[in-house]
C-alpha cells in the first residue's frame, strides 16, 4: 500500500470517528437543552449536529484528495481538500447566524432554566470528547501534513471551546444572572462564525494562487542563491496545492557552460529546496543565459538549422570548410557568438592556424546576427 492511500485511510478512519463522536452529542444536547429549557445548550447542539456535514465533506474531500494523479489531474486532486475547507468555513458561518437568530430570541420569552445539573454533566461530557477528537485529529495532520485535518481538527477544539462558554453561561443563569445562557449562545455563535471566515478566507488564499508567506520565500531565494552555479534569481513565483507547495523560478547561470552542466545545477537547485524547505513537493527550475525578466532580446534571432545553413553558405570557398567538427552557438543580448572547432591535422602551424581563423572570423562575420566568432583548434 502507498503512502498516500495510507494517509488517506487515516484521515478517513478519525473523520467517520469524529462523525459518530458529533452524532451522539448532538442528540444529548439538544434533548436535554431543550428539557432543561437551555437556548445555549441547543445552540451547542445544533453547532455538534452541523459537525456532522462538515465531517462528511471532510470524509468526501479526503478521499477524492487521496487518489493519484492521472491523465485529467496531472497536478493530483489536493485541491479538493482546498475547496471542501472553504465550503466547511461557509457552513460554519450560517451555523453560526443561526445560533445567534435563536439565542436573541431566547431574550424575549420567560423560560427558566431546568435541571441545570444535568445541563453542566452533558457540557462537560462535550468538553472531554470535543478536546479528545482535537488531539488525535491533529496527530493524523501533522503525521500527513494536512491542512484540511488541521482545520478539523481546530473545529473540534473551537467545539469544546464553545462547549465550556455553555458551561459559564449556564452556571451563571442558576446564579441567578437572568439572560446569562443566551449571551452565552450569542458567544458561541461569533466563536463559530470566526472559525469558518478563518478557514474559508485561508483556503480561498490556495485556490487564487496566493505566495508563500514572505519568511518561507526569503529561504527560498537564500537556498537557490546559495546552490553552486547560481548567479541569480528571477521570476520566482510560489503556491500551495494542499498540504504542498510548489516553486517555479528562473536562474541565472554562467553562459558559457554546456546543456548538461546547466542541468545538473537545476537539479542540485531543486533537490537543495525540496530537502531545505518543509512541504515543497514540485519545483521547476528554468535555466538562463541572461536575464530575460522583462525583455528577451534573442527570442525573434534565427534557430540552430536555419543560422547552420547561413553559415556553411558564408564559408564557400574556404577549403577547411569540411573539417568542421562542431559549431557552438551562443545567443546573447540580441546577438550570437559562434565557436567554430577543427581538428588539429588541418593545420601545420601556428601562422597557418592565424590564417585559417581569420578566413573564417571573416566570412561569418558577414551575417548581422553574429557578433563575435572562436576559432578553436582540437
Amino acid at each position: 500500500m502507498s503512502q498516500l492511500m495510507t494517509e488517506t485511510r487515516a484521515k478517513k478512519n478519525i473523520t467517520v470517528i469524529g462523525g459518530l463522536a458529533n452524532l451522539v452529542l448532538s442528540v444529548f444536547k439538544i434533548g436535554c437543552g431543550w428539557f432543561a429549557q437551555s437556548h445555549a445548550l441547543v445552540a451547542d447542539g445544533f453547532h455538534s449536529l452541523s459537525d456532522l456535514l462538515t465531517d462528511g465533506l471532510v470524509y468526501y474531500a479526503s478521499h477524492h484528495a487521496g487518489q493519484e494523479a492521472d491523465e485529467k489531474h496531472p497536478y493530483g486532486h489536493a485541491r479538493f481538500e482546498t475547496l471542501a475547507t472553504v465550503i466547511l468555513g461557509a457552513l460554519l458561518v450560517a451555523t453560526a447566524g443561526g445560533i445567534i437568530w435563536n439565542a436573541i430570541a431566547g431574550f424575549f420569552n420567560d423560560d427558566v432554566l431546568l435541571h441545570g445539573w444535568l445541563v453542566i454533566t452533558i457540557v462537560m461530557i462535550s468538553v472531554l470528547s470535543n478536546e479528545v477528537m482535537y488531539q488525535l485529529t491533529m496527530k493524523i495532520a501533522r503525521d500527513t501534513k494536512s491542512e484540511l485535518m488541521k482545520a478539523n481538527a481546530w473545529h473540534h477544539r473551537s467545539d469544546a471551546i464553545s462547549s465550556l462558554v455553555v458551561l459559564i453561561g449556564v452556571g451563571l443563569d442558576m446564579a441567578g444572572f437572568q439572560y446569562f445562557d443566551s449571551i452565552a449562545a450569542i458567544i458561541v455563535g461569533l466563536m463559530v462564525a470566526k472559525v469558518g471566515v478563518d478557514l474559508a478566507l485561508n483556503a480561498s488564499k490556495e485556490l487564487v494562487d496566493t505566495a508563500l508567506d514572505e519568511e518561507v520565500v526569503e529561504k527560498i531565494k537564500q537556498i537557490i542563491l546559495d546552490a553552486s552555479g547560481t548567479r541569480e534569481l528571477h521570476f520566482l513565483r510560489t503556491r500551495k496545492m494542499g498540504d504542498t507547495a510548489l516553486v517555479d523560478v528562473h536562474i541565472l547561470v554562467d553562459p558559457k557552460i554546456s546543456v548538461s552542466e546547466g542541468h545538473l545545477i537545476s537539479e542540485r537547485v531543486r533537490l537543495s529546496l525540496i530537502k531545505g524547505v518543509e512541504n515543497i513537493g514540485e519545483v521547476t527550475v528554468h535555466i538562463d543565459p541572461e536575464d530575460d525578466e522583462i525583455y528577451s532580446p534573442s527570442v525573434d534571432l534565427p534557430l540552430r538549422h536555419r543560422l547552420i545553413g547561413q553559415l556553411n553558405e558564408s564559408w564557400e570557398g574556404i577549403a577547411e570548410k569540411d573539417g568542421v567538427s562542431n559549431v557552438t552557438l551562443h545567443y546573447l543580448d540580441g546577438k550570437v557568438e559562434v565557436e567554430i572547432e577543427l581538428p588539429l591535422e588541418v593545420i601545420n602551424n601556428i601562422s597557418e592556424a592565424r590564417d585559417v581563423s581569420e578566413k573564417f572570423k571573416k566570412k561569418t562575420l558577414t551575417l548581422p546576427e553574429v557578433t563575435d566568432v572562436k576559432v578553436l583548434f582540437v
